[in-house]
């Protein structure tokens, strides 16, 4: 169901509170937080799925990929929705905004991901090695062979693209399908994270068994992507054309990826890059040390921008049932 039945106003008291919890005190214990048991569930079923050498087109991993990812997904919406459920059920206004506030949380994570790209900032205040061991926390790339300017890079292009993932895209889904609607997207996320590769990793041959996942993932981030270009592009205060976040958005072979990475290219007026894959904003100039900074400032007044826009929403759907 796609509309929420009851008052707006303890959705949106949830969607709040799970980001001041989220700034107060960051993510859960390993053993307490949800995304941790997702991943715990798909790296014991992946460690069966995928081959161990390269091959030629592998359907069966394909499909055998698919139906576990549909069960785990089934299982996801079904606790998330009981959960959901036994909150409206059983308790006052008050106290549903409380527990779903509670659930949300650990589906979005804004206070980890701007720890993380200070830390690599701190980091290459101390040395260029320790900046690259701290970036590798963030990225799955190789960072040996980056200079001090593609280990920003890589940091400021993180930041742009897990603002889609971890903040705006959970909070979409929550506000268009509730608890669920974040778990799923939460789910599938991780699932992209952990099977979504195009070759071998971890001993593993990824590029049949992980489409589904990556797919799945596209799917779920297309618009999320795009509201959080648009966000970004409000926050720039009118700094950045619109037809020009379009068109860095082609540049990168994501689907996705482009969107939120070219607006903050272009707000920022820096050079974003992927050596051999891609160049963001290439007329911009070098990312200097204050860049990171800047960057956490504009995604804060994107999500601020995001939760008026979820409350005038989640107003606007009550409304119109």
């Amino acid at each position: 169901m796609l509309l929420w039945t009851l008052d707006a106003a303890v959705p949106a008291l949830a969607l709040v509170l799970a980001l001041v919890i989220d700034r107060l005190w960051g993510e859960p214990p390993a053993p307490l937080h949800p995304v941790v048991w997702m991943g715990r569930a798909l790296g014991a079923c992946g460690a069966r799925l995928a081959p161990g050498r390269a091959t030629g087109r592998d359907l069966w991993s394909f499909w055998l990929a698919a139906l576990i990812w549909c069960a785990l997904a089934a299982i996801v919406l079904f606790l998330a929705a009981a959960l959901q459920w036994l909150a409206w059920a059983y308790l006052p206004a008050c106290g549903v905004a409380l527990v779903l506030g509670l659930l949300l949380k650990p589906l979005l994570a804004w206070r980890m991901l701007r720890d993380e790209v200070l830390a690599v900032e701190s980091a290459l205040g101390q040395s260029l090695a320790a900046g690259r061991a701290r970036l590798a926390w963030l990225v799955s790339r190789d960072v040996q062979q980056l200079d001090e300017t593609a280990v920003r890079e890589s940091a400021i292009e993180t930041l742009a693209e897990n603002l889609c993932d971890s903040v705006v895209a959970p909070l979409f889904w929550f506000v268009l399908l509730g608890l669920p609607g974040a778990a799923l997207y939460r789910f599938a996320n991780t699932a992209d994270a952990m099977w979504g590769y195009p070759g071998m990793r971890g001993g593993r041959y990824w590029q049949w068994a992980g489409k589904w996942a990556a797919r799945a993932d596209d799917v779920l981030s297309w618009l999320p992507a795009r509201l959080t270009a648009l966000l970004l592009w409000a926050a720039a205060l009118g700094a950045v054309r619109w037809r020009d976040v379009r068109t860095q958005a082609r540049v990168t072979p994501s689907p996705n990826g482009g969107w939120p990475m070219g607006a903050m290219a272009l707000a920022l007026g820096v050079r974003l890059s992927k050596p051999g894959v891609y160049v963001l904003n290439a007329a911009g100039r070098v990312v200097l040390a204050g860049d990171a900074e800047r960057a956490l400032r504009l995604a804060a007044r994107a999500i601020a921008a995001l939760v008026m826009l979820a409350v005038v929403g989640l107003e606007s759907i009550t409304h119109f049932k």
